[in-house]
């Protein structure tokens, strides 16, 4: 990783403004995780039995991203990415992924994300989880992706540690 250029989030703020930044900065760190490397090691998997690997964490995000706000505000039927059958375990096999796929999946996801968050009125504006059958406020999806992203960074850490022996932020 070459150095941190992160928008750190800021220390107060409205809700929606705290909730932006926070998840804007787990996206970047997510991103900083992987920089730097080539595709082979992107690919690189942790240990045994786990085929988990930083592409393959870029690949769920970008699951993630579609399943929370595509599919939830715009279009419940919408496929996965790497899934028909909704499938997000599907999205961590990169065996054969590139980061050229990987990051213009998620880069693409996350851009609608934005937009979707930006043009809602509201925090409580709600959209239909497909999954759960029920109706869900943006807040609770913010909330849901940023922790998504908090525990997939963790396993970030590790993976880039493991790659390259680099650690931190």
């Amino acid at each position: 990783m070459t150095g941190d250029d992160r928008t750190g989030p800021p220390n107060s703020g409205s809700e929606r403004e705290m909730l932006r930044a926070f998840l804007d900065y787990h996206r970047a760190t997510l991103a900083m995780k992987c920089e730097g490397l080539a595709d082979e090691e992107l690919r690189r998997q942790s240990m045994p039995p786990s085929t988990l690997s930083l592409l393959g964490l870029v690949r769920h995000m970008a699951e993630v991203e579609r399943a929370w706000f595509r599919r939830v505000f715009e279009d419940n039927d919408a496929p996965l990415v790497w899934s028909r059958r909704i499938d997000f375990q599907a999205a961590y096999d990169a065996s054969s992924s590139t980061r050229q796929e990987a990051f213009g999946a998620w880069e693409a996801e996350v851009a609608n994300s934005r937009r979707i968050e930006r043009a809602a009125e509201s925090l409580d504006e709600t959209g239909y989880q497909p999954r759960w059958e029920e109706q869900v406020s943006l807040r609770m999806v913010m909330l849901h992706v940023l922790l998504e992203y908090g525990r997939h960074n963790g396993h970030a850490d590790f993976l880039r540690e493991g790659v390259d022996g680099t650690v931190g932020a």
